[in-house]
């Protein structure tokens, strides 16, 4: 990656008209789009709250962490932000494998002149605070504990950042912007739905301006997504099938809320149920590969009442019988 120091936003947009909310803010913009923009899903439905929150990262340097259960479209709804924007965005996924060497960079041994010779390069984090780069943190709430000092380090919005391995001190970009995502909010994780998140250091937390929660949407704003991506259901026969299938999952919620199941069903379960139900043809076996199969065998039974329920019909015996 080659740092390119000059480039700025250069025009403003209306929200109301880019991103269909009611606002009277204009925000920074690209007029032109680089290798690092994401590509804009055309069919992406924004949630108010949370894209007004993003919104405010990008125009005012505010540091943003969504936080919300899986499949809710935290991360999406970041980069689908920054492709509206022509924002340079590179997401990193803070599993247990990242490590601090992996964000600051290292040594390399590189061949000049026709000599090998020993060269550092650059991590992700040092190249992206040097450019008008939008880095988003993905599971936040998994990093290591050397990892996230690490990133402490720049939650500062004026915050220099001291790179030892070169005695160098690198200054932010007035266009960097720095946005993460967690499905826990820093306390740890009590359900045991998200094994490998932890707390996260208060006096990190303290430092992101903006906590913004993103969770399960109402029927008609799910009804839309779902719709949205799959247009041959969008017709009476087809929005009924779909309003049944988002109450299966609502039920999954509250029973997972309730302590009944261990498995829930996210928006983006239900969207691959939609998906399945093309190939297949067939909404309960779709519903099995989808969603069942990744159950709990003792559970099954009371996810093939909540299927019953809604749809009106059983499921196949051999979809829910306990293998023993």
């Amino acid at each position: 990656m080659t740092p390119n120091l000059n480039i700025k936003p250069d025009i403003k947009l209306s929200v109301n008209q880019t991103f269909g909310i009611e606002s009277e803010m204009e925000v920074d913009a690209f007029s032109k789009k680089s290798e690092f923009v994401p590509e804009i899903d055309k069919d992406y439905k924004f949630d108010r709250d949370t894209t007004l929150a993003i919104l405010s990262g990008f125009n005012y340097n505010k540091r943003v962490i969504v936080h919300g259960y899986h499949g809710t479209g935290k991360s999406t709804h970041i980069t689908q932000v920054a492709a509206r924007l022509n924002w340079p965005c590179i997401r990193v996924n803070l599993d247990s494998h990242i490590s601090r060497i992996d964000l600051i960079g290292k040594d390399s041994i590189v061949i000049k002149d026709g000599k090998q010779v020993t060269e550092f390069k650059e991590g992700v984090l040092p190249w992206s605070i040097q450019n008008p780069i939008a880095l988003v943190f993905d599971e936040y709430d998994a990093g290591r504990p050397d990892v996230m000092f690490v990133i402490q380090r720049v939650l500062e919005s004026e915050g220099s950042f001291t790179l030892l391995d070169k005695n160098k001190v690198i200054k932010q970009n007035n266009y960097f912007r720095l946005f993460a995502t967690a499905n826990t909010i820093g306390l740890g994780d009590t359900t045991g739905l998200y094994t490998g998140t932890q707390q996260i250091n208060q006096a990190q937390m303290d430092r992101w301006n903006i906590v913004t929660s993103l969770n399960y949407l109402s029927l008609d704003k799910e009804m839309e997504i779902i719709l949205a991506k799959n247009k041959s259901l969008n017709n009476s026969k087809g929005k009924e099938k779909v309003s049944n299938m988002i109450k299966v999952a609502s039920l999954t919620r509250k029973g997972f809320i309730a302590g009944d199941i261990s498995t829930v069903m996210s928006p983006r379960t239900v969207l691959h149920w939609a998906e399945n139900m093309e190939i297949f043809k067939d909404i309960g076996y779709a519903f099995r590969v989808t969603f069942l199969n990744k159950c709990d065998e003792v559970e099954k039974n009371i996810i093939a009442e909540y299927y019953q329920r809604c749809f009106g019909e059983d499921l196949p015996e051999s979809m829910i019988n306990i293998q023993i």
